[in-house]
This record gives C-alpha cells, structure tokens and sequence, in this order.
C-alpha cells in the first residue's frame, strides 16, 4: 500500500507525520534531539559533499569549525565583460578561498523560498540552486522516515505558509521550486496544505461541537492565520473563512534584539566614522551575510582599526566572532534568551570563547519594547482576517496558538484582550502542523 506523509517543513524546525486513518504518528527522525520529533532546519554540507540535517548537523559544525584555523588562497572565479562607448574587454576575478574549512553551515533554509531574486549559493565548487538545497533536505527526512516505517514513501502533504511573497507571482514561484524539490527528492506524488490549516485539522480531532476558530500560526518565519468552521457532521465538513498573514515572526524578532542591543558590543555608535568598519558591524544581524565576511580584506581592516585604538575591545570581539566561526553560538545564544523570556521576566546574552566575552542582561519588558511596531502590524493583520472572514468577534468560539513564536507572553496577551482569554487554547507549539499534515496526507 503506498504510504503518504506530512511534513512540516518549517523555517527554524520541521516534523513528519503518517496516519492511518484512526491516529496520527509523529516519526521520531532526529534521535539526537532532545524532542526527537523535531528536527531543526538545519543543513550542514562537508568539503566532501556529505549531507546532515539536525542536531547532527550543528554537532558536526562545533566539532569542526569552532577556533580553527585559516588559510586562504587567491582563486579564479569566472570573468566578467565591459562594453562601453568604442571599449570593449574581459577581465578575470580572483576571489579568496578558505582552503580549510571543512564544511558549510546552511540555517533557515524556507527563507529562501521568500527571499525574491535568490536562485542559490556557492558551496565550495558547486552551485547549489535553492531547489537543490531543498531537495537535499528533503530526501535526507524521507530517507530517515522511511528508515523508521521500513517501507517506501511515495507520497507528500507538505505544508506551505498563506503567502510565501505578497506577490502572486513569486508566492506561485515558490510554492513550485518546493514542488520540484520534492519530486527530486524522491516523492512520486506531492500535495500542499496551507500550515494553519493543518492546524486546524488537528484542533479538529478534540471537537465535541461545531466551533468557529481562528488559527494563530506563528512560527519562526512567517505569522498564518486562517478562520474555519470545525466541526460540521461526522465527516468533519469545514468552511474557511478567511486567511492572513505577514512575513513577520521569530527570526525577526531575533534580529530586532542584535540590532537594538547586541551591536553595542562589537563596535556600534563608536566606529561610525570608519564606513568600512560600520558595514561590518551592522551585518552582524543578518545571518545570510556574516559568515562569508571572513576574508582577508575584512580581517586586515579590522586589526589596522585595533592598532588605531578605535574600540579595541569590542573590534576584537567583531573580529572573534567572524574569524573563529561564532556566528552560528552567537545566534543561539540570542534566540534562547528570546525564548527564555517566555517563562521569565529577564534573560542573559552571553558568549564566551576566545577573544571574545559578551554578557547582556535582557529583559521582558526591553524585548516587547523592541518589537513594538512589529506588534503593531500583526495586531493590525489579525482584525483585517476577522473583517475579511464576515464574522463578529463574539461569533469566534476559540483561538487555536501554535508555532514557537506563539507562546511570547506579549502576544498571548493581546490574543486575550482581543478575543478574550477564556477563547485562548495552546496546542503543541512544534507538531500540531505536522500532526495535522499526516491527516491530510492520508485523506489525499
């Protein structure tokens, strides 16, 4: 019998799920994982092209990369061609190339499918186009759920948020690069759902009665709404309402707090006479851009900056941070301290390997002032999908949070003043959109 699955295939975390019609499994296809059922969207690609996913992937980085050493050499690269007026000539680019680095890490792998004008990325001596980094992220968890099944998986439900672009045209673009990157990974059939319906179909199974919910899907790329009907007769016959979102969520908020708090400690406010200088530290938030800042050009204009005396300390840990590949511990560092202040009202930023020693206390109240504009736009979404849906707030029975991102204090909050807090109902933060997505994929 062919075997169809849900993925969840998420920005920071994904999941699989197959059900048989009476229950949904979540597979356990990161053993290495505290939560075995999550695995981080996380790639990891060796010198040697071997592929890891998940908590294997970041283990194999630290082992590998943290504090090594160096060396870089002038390579050719392609050329490039001037036209211009009666000139016309072909010049050749050298870049330089870390002859040591075993391997490149590759994080938030979904953004890509957002980011407009993407197509890919240089891996060593490979062009990987973003269909090819799919795929080879897919087939690793389809090998791993089939590995766990003992059987062949033909099929795929894959999740897919309400819009991946507010433009049609690239929202239909990326939905297809992830179709053909499923088709490559080995799926012979594959479907799409949007995440918070899934959501909603897993809400579904603790039914007693019809109910009018509003899922608040809010993970670590993109905040989904979608107001349903459940609940309809045995066959669970559904209505959707209406559907929303924005490409606001987690990263972001990450983002937010680096830029607002943890710039400081590597230059910022002091070093703004120096543009060069000023690049690299304002890039420190952007996790696509720092780690391909460490080439020699950046490495000499940091130590003549030190020498200088131009804040010698905080270069010095710029330079750490690039140079002994501490972006990938930086970045957790602050995305734990995020989710920390969920269950407490202050957190620690903190990093300390060589050269480098940072310590902020962050507090809950510092955070919400930090992402207050972006409250403002996901409040302002929320009531447009309420307006679109037709409905009255009170004709609302129940708002369903899931996703990482939903479980922030500061949101909860304005759920309840909003819908009041009696309709809030948490349901598992990281599986009910796959659990939802192994029963659509059963249900075909």
């Amino acid at each position: 019998m062919p075997i169809h699955v849900g993925i969840d295939f998420g920005t920071s975390n994904s999941g699989v799920a197959v059900s048989d019609g009476r229950r949904v499994r979540l597979l356990p296809i990161d053993q290495k994982n505290v939560s075995p059922e999550v695995v981080k969207t996380i790639l990891y690609i060796t010198r040697d092209f071997q592929y890891y996913i998940g908590q294997e992937a970041m283990e194999l980085y630290y082992r590998q990369n943290v504090g090594r050493l160096r060396r870089f050499a002038r390579k050719w690269v392609g050329e490039v061609e001037y036209r211009g007026a009666d000139m016309y000539y072909v010049t050749d680019v050298y870049a330089y190339v870390d002859e040591l680095q075993p391997g490149r890490l590759l994080q938030f792998l979904k953004t890509a499918l957002r980011t407009e004008g993407l197509e890919g990325t240089q891996v060593f001596d490979r062009y990987f186009t973003i269909t090819d980094l799919l795929m080879v992220y897919l087939r690793a968890l389809k090998q791993r759920a089939e590995d766990i099944l003992g059987e062949k998986i033909t099929g795929v439900t894959l999740g897919r948020p309400v819009k991946f672009s507010e433009k049609p045209a690239q929202d239909r673009k990326s939905q297809e690069t992830l179709r053909e990157a499923a088709y490559e990974a080995g799926f012979e059939k594959v479907n799409f759902e949007l995440e918070p319906v899934a959501a909603a179909l897993y809400y579904e199974l603790t039914l007693q009665k019809p109910e009018n919910v509003l899922i608040f899907d809010f993970g670590g790329g993109t905040l989904d709404l979608t107001l349903m009907r459940l609940g309809e007769g045995r066959r669970g016959e559904r209505r959707v309402y209406a559907n929303g979102g924005i490409d606001i969520a987690g990263s972001d908020f990450d983002r937010a707090i680096i830029e607002k708090r943890m710039l400081k400690h590597f230059g910022k406010g002091q070093v703004e006479d120096r543009l060069e200088i000023a690049e690299l530290v304002n890039a420190v938030s952007d996790w696509m851009v720092l780690p391909e800042l460490s080439v020699p050009k950046a490495r000499v204009r940091l130590e003549q900056a030190i020498q200088a005396g131009v804040a010698p300390v905080r270069l010095r840990s710029l330079k750490a941070l690039i140079f002994n590949d501490l972006a990938f511990s930086f970045y957790r560092a602050v995305e734990e301290a995020k989710i920390n202040l969920s269950d407490q009202g202050a957190a620690v930023i903190a990093l300390q390997e060589k050269d480098i020693d940072l310590w902020e206390l962050y507090t809950r109240y510092q955070f919400e002032r930090d992402i207050l504009d972006h409250r403002r736009r996901i409040e302002q979404v929320i009531f447009e999908t309420v307006d679109a849906s037709g409905l009255e707030l009170d004709e609302i029975d129940a708002v369903v949070k899931t996703g990482g991102s939903s479980n922030i204090p500061v949101f909860t909050q304005m759920l309840a003043d909003i819908f009041g807090p009696d309709k809030i109902k948490a349901s598992s933060a990281f599986s009910s959109v796959t659990a939802g997505l192994g029963i659509r994929a059963y249900s075909g």
